[in-house]
C-alpha cells in the first residue's frame, strides 16, 4: 500500500478503487466492465427500434415534432411529387410500347425522395442509387433533361452512353447513377472525408436499398465513416423487396437502422411514406452530421408500388391486394393531398387542372425528345484520354471512311453527324 495512506478509511478507499478498475475491461477496442455472469443476448428478447411518424394515414398531425414547413413549401412538394408519380406512369407505358428501352419507377416512394431532397441543401453532394430521380426534379434536373437521357439524345449530357435511368447532374452536386449495386456507398464516405479535410460544412448523401445494404462495401463505407467521423448521411429506401426477394428472406435482425449501432453511429427509422417525418429526419440528421462531423443512418420504410424495373414482373411473387393496399389506403402521394386538402391548401379542382398542366408539360418534353437525333457516333472517341492518342486518332478515320462508304446502311439521317 502506499506509505501516504496511513488510516483505514484512507485504505478501504483505495482499495474500492482498485477493484472498480479492476473490474473494467482493459483490452484495445473494448468499452465494457466484466460481468461474471454468461448471458447470450437474444436479439427477440430486444425491443425493435420504433418508426417515426408525424402525419398518420389520414392526413393527420399526430406528433409535435413535426417540420416547420411553409404552407408554400407542402404545396410545391406535393407537387413535384404528383409530378414524378405521373412522369413514372408516361414512361412505363413508353417503354412497354418500345418507345425506349429501360426504366423504374419510383412508385410508392415519392414521399422518401422528395421528401429527403426538400430537407437537403444545394451544397450536399449526393450520390444515388437508381430510384432517387426525385431528387434531380427537385434541384432543378428538367423534365426534358430526364427525357433526352432516356431516349438517348444528342442533348443528352451523359452523350447516350448510359441506359435509361442513369442520369448525371454535375451542376446540381449530383452524381451520375450506376446500376451496380452500393458502390456509391464508399464513394459517398470518400467524398465525405475529403470534405472533411477541407473544412466545407456540408454532408455527403448516399441512397441505397435495404437489398443493396446486404453488399460487403455498405459495411465497409459504414464502418470507415463511424472511424473516421465523416459527415455522411446514409439514407436507405427499406422498400420492402429486393426484386423479388421479400425482407424476411434478406435479414433475420431489426431491419437496417440497427446495424449503425454496431458500427457506433447515430441511427433512426422513420415512416419513409410520410413527408413530414421525412424531411424532419433528414433535416435534423443533416444538422447532427455537420455539427459533430459523423455519419447518421436513415431507415426510410416504405414500398415499392410498381415492379422494381421493366425488365420485372411482380406479380409472380406478390399479391395484387398487397399492392392496392399501399397504393390506395397509404400512398404518400394521397396522404399529403388529404392534409393539403383538410387545410383549404388544394382541392379537387386543382388537381384536376394541375394533372392536366403536368401531362401537357410531360408530353411536351417526351415528343421533342423521340424526334430528337441521336448523338454522334464519333462520340464514342470521346472522353477516353485527355489528350487523343494516335491509334485513337486512326480508329475515328478508319470509322469516318467506313460511314462514308456504307453510310446509306446506318440510317445515319438520324444521328448529330
Amino acid at each position: 500500500m502506499p506509505r501516504h495512506l496511513n488510516s483505514d478509511a484512507h485504505e478501504k478507499q483505495w482499495y474500492q478503487r482498485r477493484v472498480r478498475a479492476s473490474e473494467k475491461a482493459r483490452h484495445p477496442g473494448s468499452k465494457t466492465n466484466f460481468t461474471h455472469e454468461i448471458q447470450f443476448l437474444n436479439p427477440l428478447e430486444l425491443p425493435a427500434i420504433p418508426t417515426f411518424r408525424v402525419l398518420d394515414s389520414h392526413g393527420n398531425i399526430k406528433s409535435d415534432d413535426a417540420p416547420k414547413l411553409s404552407d408554400d413549401e407542402l404545396v410545391e412538394i406535393y407537387k413535384k411529387m404528383s409530378l414524378l408519380s405521373k412522369m413514372d406512369k408516361i414512361l412505363l407505358q413508353s417503354q412497354r410500347q418500345g418507345r425506349i428501352s429501360f426504366y423504374m419507377t419510383c412508385s410508392g416512394e415519392e414521399a422518401a425522395v422528395i421528401g429527403s431532397a426538400a430537407a437537403l441543401q444545394d451544397v450536399d453532394t449526393v450520390f444515388t442509387q437508381y430510384r432517387e430521380v426525385g431528387v434531380f426534379l427537385w434541384r432543378g434536373f428538367t423534365l426534358q433533361d430526364i427525357m433526352h437521357q432516356c431516349f438517348s439524345t444528342h442533348k443528352d449530357n451523359t452523350k447516350g452512353r448510359q441506359m435509361p435511368i442513369h442520369y448525371s447532374a454535375k451542376k446540381l452536386n449530383i452524381q451520375c447513377v450506376s446500376s451496380t449495386l452500393a458502390t456509391q456507398v464508399p464513394n459517398a464516405v470518400g467524398y465525405a472525408y475529403s470534405n472533411k479535410i477541407k473544412g466545407i460544412k456540408a454532408v455527403t448523401v448516399s441512397y441505397f436499398g435495404e437489398g443493396a445494404a446486404s453488399e460487403g462495401d455498405v459495411h465497409a463505407a459504414m464502418n470507415m465513416a463511424a472511424v473516421l467521423r465523416c459527415p455522411t448521411l446514409f439514407i436507405c429506401r427499406n422498400n420492402g423487396y429486393a426484386i423479388s426477394t421479400k425482407t424476411e428472406d434478406q435479414y433475420a435482425g431489426d431491419g437496417i437502422a440497427v446495424r449503425a449501432i454496431g458500427y457506433g453511429m447515430r441511427s433512426l427509422r422513420v415512416d419513409g411514406n410520410d413527408l413530414f417525418a421525412v424531411h424532419r429526419a433528414v433535416s435534423d440528421a443533416r444538422k447532427v452530421a455537420i455539427e459533430e462531423s459523423c455519419p447518421v443512418l436513415i431507415e426510410l420504410m416504405t414500398y415499392r408500388v410498381g415492379h422494381h424495373s421493366t425488365s420485372d414482373d411482380s406479380s409472380a411473387y406478390r399479391s395484387i391486394d398487397e399492392v392496392n393496399y399501399w397504393n390506395k389506403e397509404d400512398s404518400p402521394v394521397g396522404r399529403l393531398g388529404l392534409y393539403l386538402i383538410k387545410h383549404k391548401l388544394w382541392d379537387n379542382d386543382t388537381e384536376q387542372s394541375y394533372a392536366k398542366e403536368c401531362r401537357k408539360e410531360i408530353m411536351g418534353a417526351f415528343n421533342l425528345a423521340e424526334s430528337s437525333l441521336k448523338p454522334s457516333p464519333y462520340l464514342v472517341f470521346d472522353d477516353v484520354y485527355d489528350t487523343p492518342s494516335s491509334t485513337l486518332a486512326q480508329q475515328r478515320e478508319t470509322l469516318h471512311q467506313h460511314l462514308q462508304a456504307y453510310g446509306e446502311h446506318y440510317n445515319l439521317g438520324d444521328y448529330d453527324v
